[in-house]
Parts: structure tokens; sequence; C-alpha cells
């Protein structure tokens, strides 16, 4: 490029852990200073040209649904790009499906969250699998034990040897587990599912229905909601069976979906597919709850890191294009537009990892209380706030951000997902004023949190007491739950910088969401020194 094209150069050849001071701050912050070294390795690994080309590449030839072999034969096989694979062996190796589940020391779960947001800075499609995997453990170890494949799914979800073949569990280097319990009738109503599961003679169950969503249809098992005489109940489901033979799932079409499309969803039907009660029946949403919790944290630290990830192109875009006559990152305008959106990755980033810190083997009954109030509100927020974050970052290099090339229009369609999957923004808010209503515990666990950043500043403590009555004495009606859950989100992101964070970014912050006034981003106040946090996001990005 010669000197005088005035075009940033590639995003590449960059340590995007390094690069980023609020996730290693974070990390420290939260426990998980002991992974800074293999997280270090990690960005290296996922900022190098090759990577993020094998990303590009994966998006670009999505998975194809392959029902039935030259011969007529059923094969109901989805088969993904080279590039697929590359990413998922690395991102296994990487152990974000199983490191705090393999190393259960203090932080395991913080190191486990930064290395997932990395992640989401570059490809996202291949984070289901691995998320679903990450999330069944608990529910397999609680209740896989006394069932057929049970140990042996458990013991390979944890092994860190990707394996694509389509074999049985047992003959596998290491397995994925996916997840099924959408049903076109009832969406997030999941007690409206008509699957039917029949009790047969080997003690093991018959399944008949359909799911208009199955994640990851690749997996080698899945769990899956059904309704048997006791009630809705959650299986164990194998892709292949102990005896070589298929399973009787049958996969109708791959969803054509907006974004998140190197990844395969799929719409099945079940012709007496055979499967494994998990739990008791009529107990099925309670069995598969823990999993759903555990997803749900993910939807929010992989949010976090889209949010980072077009933040981080922005500014770099800024950093060396030059316009009327100085670089675009000197322009008062967009500074202010910069700097938003570096509270907003950085609000994200500490959300992100506090709730992963609560997810902790070892976290206290206050931490395991914070999150059940916690973890709808951060969801809901965290995600919610990805498109609009996408949508400035890509108007930052204007119609350079709107051709794929750049990654953002990838990223864009990418964004609204996590605030869809696993309990849109409405059941995320609805679960917040649940909790507020029946879990006394963990309301006082939440503002506890907010307490020990009081006298911090005057802002927060206005919005803190203004909270607390309401939580306490009165939880709005349904029509302000979002209202309330933004209220919970912001309120905990000012408590964090706060407590932790540079002055000027907590001022930042406080000055621009605590107020009731809704604002757009790039309408930061007078008196925020916005090149000062810019600059402060550039440091060791070059």
């Amino acid at each position: 490029m010669t000197a005088d094209a005035n075009q940033p150069p590639p995003f590449e050849g960059r340590n995007l852990y390094l690069a980023d001071r609020a996730l290693q701050d974070a990390v420290a912050r939260e426990g998980g200073a002991w992974a800074q070294q293999s997280l270090a390795a990690w960005g290296e690994r996922l900022g190098s040209a090759e990577t993020l080309s094998l990303a590009a590449r994966a998006n670009r030839f999505p998975p194809e649904l392959r029902t039935h072999d030259r011969y007529g034969e059923r094969l109901d096989e989805v088969a993904f790009d080279p590039a697929w694979h590359e990413l998922m062996a690395l991102a296994m190796r990487a152990g974000e499906h199983c490191l705090p589940w393999v190393e259960p020391r203090a932080g395991a779960q913080v190191a486990r969250a930064a290395a997932y947001l990395l992640h989401a800075e570059v490809e996202n499609g291949t984070q289901c699998p691995l998320t679903m995997t990450f999330a069944a453990v608990p529910v397999l170890r609680r209740h896989g034990g006394a069932v057929p494949q049970g140990a042996l799914c458990l013991e390979r979800a944890l092994a860190r040897d990707y394996d694509p073949r389509s074999l049985p569990v047992s003959v596998k280097r290491s397995a994925l587990i996916g997840m099924g319990m959408t049903e076109r009738q009832g969406g997030s109503d999941v007690r409206a599912n008509a699957t039917r599961a029949e009790r047969a003679a080997e003690g093991d169950y018959r399944l008949t229905g359909h799911k208009w969503f199955f994640s990851a249809p690749m997996s080698d098992a899945h769990l899956v909601l059904a309704q048997a005489d006791g009630g809705l109940s959650c299986f164990l489901l194998p892709r292949m069976l102990a005896d070589g033979t298929r399973n009787a799932v049958r996969l109708v079409r791959l969803k054509d979906k907006l974004g998140n499309r190197s990844n395969a969803s799929a719409e099945v039907e079940f012709a007496g597919a055979r499967a494994w009660l998990l739990g008791e029946e009529g107990r099925g949403v309670p069995v598969i709850i823990e999993m759903v919790q555990h997803t749900r944290l993910d939807c929010a630290i992989g949010s976090a890191g889209i949010v980072r990830g077009a933040v981080a192109r922005a500014l770099h875009h800024a950093s060396y294009r030059r316009a009327f006559g100085r670089r675009l990152a000197e322009h008062p305008l967009l500074q202010n537009v910069l700097a938003d959106l570096v509270l907003e990755a950085d609000a994200a980033t500490a959300l992100a990892l506090r709730l992963a810190r609560a997810f902790e083997a070892d976290a206290p009954p206050s931490d395991q209380a914070f999150a059940r109030l916690a973890t709808p509100a951060i969801k809901y927020w965290v995600c919610k706030r990805a498109p609009t974050v996408l949508a400035e970052a890509m108007e930052v290099l204007g119609g350079n951000g709107y051709v794929e090339d750049s990654e953002l229009p990838r990223f864009y369609r990418e964004a609204p997902l996590n605030s869809i999957w696993e309990g849109s923004g409405n059941v995320m808010c609805l679960d917040v004023l649940r909790a507020a209503r029946r879990d006394a515990h963990a309301v006082e666990c939440l503002l506890a949190e907010l307490e020990a950043a009081r006298g911090g500043d005057a802002r927060l403590d206005r919005h803190a007491a203004a909270l607390a009555r309401t939580l306490r004495d009165g939880v709005p009606e349904e029509r302000d739950g979002r209202r309330m859950a933004a209220a919970i989100a912001v309120a905990l992101a000012a408590a964090i910088m706060i407590r932790h964070g540079a002055t000027g970014t907590a001022d930042a912050f406080c000055a621009s969401r605590l107020d009731e006034a809704a604002h757009g981003l790039g309408t930061l106040p007078a008196g925020i020194d916005c090149s000062a946090l810019i600059a402060a996001r550039l440091e060791g990005t070059g």
C-alpha cells in the first residue's frame, strides 16, 4: 500500500488479549490472574491472520445438509468446511467447553469466560456447540450416571481432542452435546411441547415428534424435552446408538439464518428415536434449567466479545484514517462516539466476568443468590446493546464498514442472536421480575454489591437507592420489566467501575448511563475527557 493511500493496515497480527486492558483487569480482579499466560497465548492465536482467515472462510462456506447417500439410504449428516473443523479443534484444545469442570480451581470460570470472550471477537458459529457442551456437563454429572451412555457422554465431553466422526460415543475421542427444546407451536413456552415419549420394555423411551430448533445437529448427543406420562421430562438422546446404527432422528432442513451462518441449526423429526430419562418424569424443566443458566452466561460473555471486537476494529480504523486534515480519532464529534463505544465494551466486559465469578465451583451462597437475579438482567442488557454498538462501529468505517471484507457485517448479523437465544429479552425481564418477587435473598445480595460502591458517585447512590426501594417495597408490573432489568445492569456496571476502574471511565459511565433520559451513543456530556478514554484503549493495539 502506498503511503498516501490513507487506509489502515489489516486488522490482524495482534494479540487480542494483551490489546484489551479492560479484559486483563477484569480477569485479575475476578480471580483468574493465574491464567494470564495462557490467555495471552490464546489471544495471540486468535488475532493471527491465519485464524481470522479461517473465521471468514467458515462463514463464506456454510454447512450443507446431506439427508441421503447415493443409494438412497438415510445419512442425516451435516457437512462442514474444513475451516470449521480447524476452529473447533483450536477451541477445544483451549478448553473452552470444559476448563472449569476439569480444572475446578478458583477463577476457572473467569479464565474460561475470558477465553470465550476472545473467541467471540473472531468467530461466533463455533461457539454454539462449545457452549452447549460446557453447559450440559452439570446436568450429566447430576443425572447421567444412571442411564446408558450417560457416563460416556460426560467423559467424552470433558476431552479436548476434537473428533467430528459420526460414530458411537464409546469409540470417539471426544463428544459434543447439543440441545433440543423449541417446538414450532410453543417457542419459548416449552411446556407447550408436543413431542411424546413412550416408555419401552428395555427401560428406555421412544420419542415421536419434532423440534423446530435443534441446535448443532452434528453433536453426539442432545438433551431434549418431551411429554412422558408423568409430564414434561428431560432425555438424553444419542445421535449414534451403541451398536453403530443411527438413531431415528431425521434432519428435515437446516435453518437459513440471518447470522451464525457457519453453524448448523436444524429442524428435526423423531421417528421413535431412542432416549433415556434424566431425572424424574415431569421434572424436565428443573433438570435442564442448570444447562440453560450456563448457556445464558455464555450469551452475555459472547455478546461482550462481539461488542469488544467491533469497538476494537472501529478504534483501529479511526486511529489511522485521515479526513479533513487530521485522523478520524482526533475529531471531537467522533471522539464522543468512540469514547461512548469504549464505555459499552468496558461495561459489557466487566459485567460478563463478574457474572462468571458467581458461577465458580467455590462461589459462596451469596454469589449463587446474586446470579439468580443478575444472570437474566445482565444477559438482557449486554445482549440487547450489541446491535446498537455494531451499527455505530460500522458507521465509523463508513462505506468500508458496510462491505464484507471489513468483517463488521458478519458481526452485525450475529449481534441479535444472543438476545434471542436461550430466552428473548422479554423472557429475561420476566425472570428478573420473578426473582425479585420470590427471592428476597437474591435481592439483598444484589443490593449488597451496589452498597460496596456507595459514596463513590452521587449519581449511582441515587440510582441504587431508588432501585432498592423498588425491589424491596414494590416490584413493578410486567410492562416495566425492561426498565427494571436495565436499571439493575447499569447499576452493577457502574458499581464495578467505581470500585475498580479508572476515575474518568466511571465518571463518564455514570454521567451517561444513569440518566433517565434516553440518549443515543455519541452524546456524552461536556466535561468527559473523550480523548483519554480512547487513548487508554489504544495502548498496545498497534
